[in-house]
């Protein structure tokens, strides 16, 4: 007998002696249905209706992290879901908390990160009457547009299986957000505590493996093998499909150039021969055949066409879980649907010991464009200028990366994003975070958290100033728990540069925050360490001195305010007025 159910059957007995008997309640029953399927983690913030259900669940051993806004609690359930392939938990309390846990959902479904979003609402009854409870909101229809699937459980005998559904539903296929809608009274309802234990579901083969046609397999390396520029794009599936040595081992037995997408750097290090990192505008334009391994052809591939891809047709050959995704944007000539981990074994069976090597003509090309623009750069990254440019700054990042390759790398903004994709180099699998498909602003603080308590490591969370501004007070939630997390923020005045001016009145241009602010008090404040440097040698010493020590520190790093650029290299993306300024 738990616990739960001996207290439960003992204030039963105090309040009516001659109804002794094992009970439980929804409150239990809850946290019994996740800790059965191994969720032993829940991220989230406290209060009405889930207070209790926070407390409760810590008391039977889950680890709950209380963050100081959902939205992050809601990032940091996301990325665990990728770090672990385990759906993270996100815990909000009903309406508002809801809906700031719920743009992290939609993100996870975005960009297939396996998460359950689960909040207390309004009782029903009152809702559907539009009475006025409060806190009223019909969350679940809200929330169905906005994730893979949406559950709601009105009684306590069916917790076990809304549990074994999500966890299902989130994992399965092509990963992705849940809801699970727990009104407040369901916590409060007792049952038997038998029957209770005899609900519960544990999920049995939640991600079957999805094995791809042979017919589909032949036909994508028949395309292969008659390319004469052939170029391999790592999406950040293939990282999720923790597949790294048959990713590896295909790459390396075919030969073929690969170009990583930024959260799939380090599947193969950055420094492998074979990586066209450095050569990305050229392996695209001069591609002729394209094989795509857990990749979308979304924007941040220009939907596969446009001046990026150049003139010359392309064959594409595509590998996902997802048949819809074939044929989203261009003509897929060879679709492979299946998991990742599947068909990359199953490539790798029709090339071992007999496949043609790409033309060296094609290979020397890319290298040599390759270490062209690494020569190129690499007086830039070495400047120690003051006030620092961002090159300067992310040499010394890129050189205590290349030092400390075991430590997580978290990184969001404008132009600390866009550069830093291209400028530090990653050599191992999941280990470097950011903003994803949809390019969002905020991860940083959630995701530093959760990597930190995922897996142990040390991370270094980079950030601009501006996306710094959506997550910042989590820097008490990251003093609170004494995580392992350095801070650096690249702190330039404003969004893209804080040189703006505004032409008509005192109120500073929309773009400028306040000059000279000092971040690193914050983190003072909550008892971190919090450093000012001003040059990329004050910097490199004070981020190997915050990863020797692991204590929780913020780096306010002064950047030159006229540095960067609009929206980073993304700046097209900006719709351009057509009318002349008066």
């Amino acid at each position: 007998m738990s616990d739960a159910a001996v207290k439960t059957k003992q204030d039963a007995a105090g309040a009516n002696p001659a109804a002794e008997q094992d009970l439980t309640d929804g409150f239990h029953l809850v946290i019994d249905a996740l800790k059965l399927n191994g969720l032993n983690t829940i991220y989230g913030v406290p209060g009405i209706p889930i207070t209790d259900f926070g407390r409760m669940a810590q008391a039977e051993g889950i680890r709950v992290l209380s963050f100081r806004h959902e939205q992050n609690a809601g990032y940091a359930a996301a990325i665990a879901g990728y770090l672990t392939k385990k759906p993270g938990v996100c815990l909000t309390v009903s309406a508002p908390g809801f809906l700031n846990g719920l743009t992290a959902l939609a993100h996870a479904t975005t960009n297939c990160f396996p998460m359950i979003l689960i909040s207390g609402s309004s009782e029903r009854e009152i809702v559907d009457l539009q009475q006025g409870d409060y806190e009223e909101m019909d969350q679940l229809a809200i929330a169905k547009p906005l994730c893979k699937a949406a559950f709601r459980v009105l009684h306590a005998a069916d917790i076990g299986i809304a549990v074994a559904r999500a966890i299902r539903a989130a994992v399965s296929g092509r990963p992705g957000g849940v809801y699970l809608d727990l009104p407040a009274k369901l916590f409060g309802q007792v049952i038997n505590a038998d029957a209770g234990a005899k609900s519960l579901v544990k999920v049995i083969d939640a991600a079957p493996a999805q094995i791809p046609a042979p017919d589909s397999i032949k036909r994508a390396l028949d395309v292969l093998k008659s390319a004469k520029r052939p170029l391999i794009i790592l999406g950040k599936g293939a990282a999720y499909a923790q597949a790294d040595e048959a990713i590896k081992n295909f790459v390396e037995k075919s030969g073929v150039p690969f170009l990583p997408m930024s959260m799939a750097k380090g599947l193969l290090p950055d420094t492998h021969p074979q990586c066209a990192g450095a050569a990305r505008s050229t392996v695209l334009k001069d591609s002729d055949v394209v094989m795509l391994i857990g990749a979308r052809l979304n924007w941040l591939l220009s939907q596969g066409k446009g001046k990026s891809w150049g003139e010359a047709p392309k064959k594409f050959i595509q590998i996902d879980i997802e048949p819809k995704e074939m044929d989203s944007n261009v003509e897929i000539v060879a679709p492979v649907v299946g998991d990742i981990g599947s068909c990359v074994d199953a490539l790798l069976a029709g090339i071992d010991g007999k496949w043609p090597a790409p033309p060296a003509e094609w290979t020397n090309a890319v290298k040599a464009k390759r270490d062209d623009n690494i020569a190129k750069m690499a007086p830039r990254l070495m400047n120690n200028n003051v006030p620092m440019d961002y090159h300067g700054a992310l040499g010394v990042l890129r050189t205590i990366i290349k030092e400390r390759p075991d430590a997580i790398l978290v990184n969001e903004g404008a132009n600390t994003l866009d550069l830093a994709r291209g400028i530090i180099d990653m050599y191992q699998p999941r280990k470097r975070l950011d903003v994803g498909t949809w390019g969002i602003m905020g991860i940083g603080m959630g995701q530093a958290i959760a990597a930190a308590i995922e897996t142990g490591k040390p991370v270094l969370c980079v950030e601009g100033d501006s996306a710094f501004g959506f997550s910042g007070m989590e820097v008490e939630t990251i003093c609170r728990y004494n995580l392992a997390i350095c801070i650096v923020i690249f702190n330039n005045d404003g969004i893209y540069r804080g040189t703006d001016v505004n032409k008509v009145s005192d109120d500073p241009a929309p773009t400028v925050f306040v000059k000279g602010a000092r971040y690193d008090k914050m983190m003072e404040a909550f008892g971190g360490v919090g450093v000012n440097v001003t040059s990329p040698d004050e910097l490199k010493r004070a981020v190997n001195a915050a990863m020797d020590s692991g204590k929780p520190t913020l780096i306010n790093a002064v950047i030159d305010p006229a540095a960067g650029s609009e929206s980073g290299r993304i700046g097209n993306l900006n719709p351009q007025s057509v009318l002349k300024k008066k």
